[in-house]
C-alpha cells in the first residue's frame, strides 16, 4: 500500500491511497468519523477502473495527521483483537 500526500495542512490533509479501491478506504473514513474531532472526511474514485482512493480529511482541535495516525492505530488493534477471538473460537 502507498500513501501519496497531495495537501499538508495542520488541520488539512488531502492523499491518495494507492492499490486500494472500497475495502481498506471504507474502514479508514468509518474509522475516522468515530473522532469527534474530525469535521470532514471523504474518499472518492475518480474512475471505476482506477486503483487509487483520494482522502480528504479536516479536522478542529486536532492535527489531521494525528487523527489519520491514531485511526490507522485504531483500526490495527481491532484487527488484532479480532485475530485473537478468531484463535479461541477455533481451537
Amino acid at each position: 500500500m502507498e500513501l501519496k500526500v497531495l495537501k499538508d495542512d495542520p488541520f488539512e490533509l488531502e492523499f491518495v491511497l494507492k492499490e486500494n479501491r472500497h475495502t481498506f478506504p471504507n474502514l479508514l473514513r468509518s474509522r475516522l468519523l468515530h473522532d469527534a474531532s474530525v469535521s470532514f472526511v471523504a474518499c472518492k474514485l475518480l474512475h471505476p477502473l482506477d486503483e487509487e482512493c483520494h482522502f480528504i480529511v479536516k479536522t478542529k482541535g486536532k492535527k489531521a495527521k494525528k487523527a489519520l495516525l491514531e485511526a490507522s492505530e485504531k483500526i490495527d488493534e481491532d484487527l488484532h483483537a479480532l485475530q485473537k477471538t478468531i484463535e479461541k473460537k477455533l481451537k
